[in-house]
């Protein structure tokens, strides 16, 4: 005879846990006599006022450490806790494009909240590795300098590497008005609430928030809001990706991500290895971003900002960042000190589907260039102090002749959009221009000069 209690009769059993906090441990109260699992949504009673909403982050001498959603005020010992919800869930649907939200799917813009059917969990195993179809098609992303030199493909994982201060959000922004994705998903994580409205008003605008959603969770909220942003801004994407649309995921940041989770890992208890980060960090950051690729229905290309800190590009999460992506765009201060924007450093940066999404021509025409660029940047001191001859490099020679081109090539303004085929085409006319100028330096050079006559 089987005895074994049907999976709704455990959770009937579960949902009437109660226990009580007997001490708090930095940013987490200890709760005794409460066998939640990890993850598990709780509510700490206060004798005055709703109850304090927690999240169980682990287990320390028979005691269940929980994390409240806000701060620890009123919490005393003997409080008591109960059980929530084991699960935690999202409600999604269309009535989130144009809206912005928190880390809980609650609008913050101000206006009612939307009327959502659908639910989908926080956390997901993401797509299994033998289900997901190659990347074949191109993105375009609006930048000229992206689309024509580091062509990226939908589902394709992309880093933006960069110390403080040098462009990222604004280049995030410029994506998110011109991408060609149908759905945008933007979360703004551990930002100055100040640069909230900022970003969206001036940088995405109107026409970039009207097929966007927001997720906002800024500097001051507590480190498992900041998380929970994060997986709340992939849940959305993946929902219009089951959907069988191309959504395009920006997160700025995906460091501040990371800082969230070490002081929770922290607070568990967890010993810090790699600069003060414990091992969970390093663990959440591959589960997070393998969420997003390709699937059958639908796509998500992602672009995850890194703040790079004194712009060390081997700090520890940059450096494991551009292991779980595939390619990187490196803003350089020195470009961004000149005035040139977007900032990036075409040679420091890679897109490593390019190959997978752009024509033959196009591939060896943004070789050209990088070979352009990689001989002026050579060969710039001798440039920048008047001790280079022309003549002595014919390549040089070309690159130099080009460089205003190739300069104008790389900028773009703010409120400037390039369409995918004008990116291709700029490019392609430029380095047939090289290609020219290089074959007549050569000639020149190898042809002998004709006798002269007395």
């Amino acid at each position: 005879m089987n005895t074994a209690l049907p999976s709704y009769v455990d959770g009937a059993l579960l949902a009437g846990l109660t226990g009580s906090v007997v001490q708090t441990i930095g940013l987490t109260a200890a709760v005794a006599d409460f066998p939640a699992p990890v993850g598990a949504l709780v509510s700490i009673e206060q004798p005055q006022g709703p109850g304090i909403e927690a999240e169980v982050v682990g287990f320390r001498d028979q005691q269940t450490l929980v994390m409240p959603l806000g701060n620890l005020q009123g919490i005393r010992r003997g409080s008591p806790v109960k059980l929530v919800r084991t699960t935690r869930t999202l409600r999604v649907g269309d009535g989130l494009i144009g809206r912005v939200i928190d880390a809980r799917g609650r609008a913050i813009d101000g206006r009612p909240q939307p009327m959502l059917q659908e639910r989908m969990p926080y956390h997901s195993n993401g797509i299994l590795p033998t289900q997901r179809p190659r990347i074949e098609a191109p993105l375009a992303t609006g930048v000229r300098a992206v689309d024509g030199l580091l062509t990226c493909g939908q589902g394709q994982r992309l880093g933006i590497f960069a110390g403080s201060g040098v462009g990222k959000s604004v280049l995030l922004g410029m994506m998110g008005r011109y991408t060609d994705a149908d759905v945008n998903v933007i979360a703004l994580i551990g930002e100055r609430g100040r640069e909230v409205n900022e970003f969206i008003q001036r940088e995405l605008g109107p026409a970039g928030l009207a097929r966007s959603v927001v997720v906002v969770a800024t500097s001051n909220e507590p480190a498992l809001l900041r998380v929970q942003a994060a997986y709340a801004a992939t849940s959305v994407a993946e929902y219009f990706r089951n959907r069988g649309q191309q959504v395009l995921l920006v997160m700025d940041s995906i460091t501040r991500f990371a800082l969230a989770q070490r002081e929770i890992g922290l607070s568990a208890g967890e010993p810090p290895t790699t600069r003060g980060f414990p091992p969970s960090v390093f663990a959440h950051l591959p589960k997070l971003v393998e969420r997003a690729g390709r699937a059958a229905e639908g796509s998500i290309t992602a672009f995850y900002s890194v703040l790079v800190e004194g712009d060390d590009e081997n700090e520890p999460i940059a450096d494991t960042m551009r292991g779980l992506l595939d390619g990187h765009v490196w803003l350089a201060r020195r470009l961004a000190e000149r005035g040139h924007y977007p900032a990036i450093d075409v040679l420091g940066s890679i897109s490593r589907l390019m190959p997978d999404v752009t024509s033959p021509d196009h591939r060896q025409a943004a070789q050209v260039l990088r070979k352009l660029l990689a001989v002026l940047h050579e060969n710039e001191d001798l440039l920048s102090i008047g001790a280079y001859r022309a003549g002595s490099n014919r390549q040089l020679d070309v690159a130099v002749a080009l460089r205003s081109q190739i300069e104008t090539l790389l900028q773009q303004q703010q409120d400037e959009q390039i369409s995918l085929a004008a990116a291709r085409q700029a490019v392609l006319e430029l380095a047939d221009r090289a290609t020219t100028e290089l074959t007549n330096n050569t000639s020149q050079q190898t042809t002998p000069p004709s006798p002269q006559t007395s």
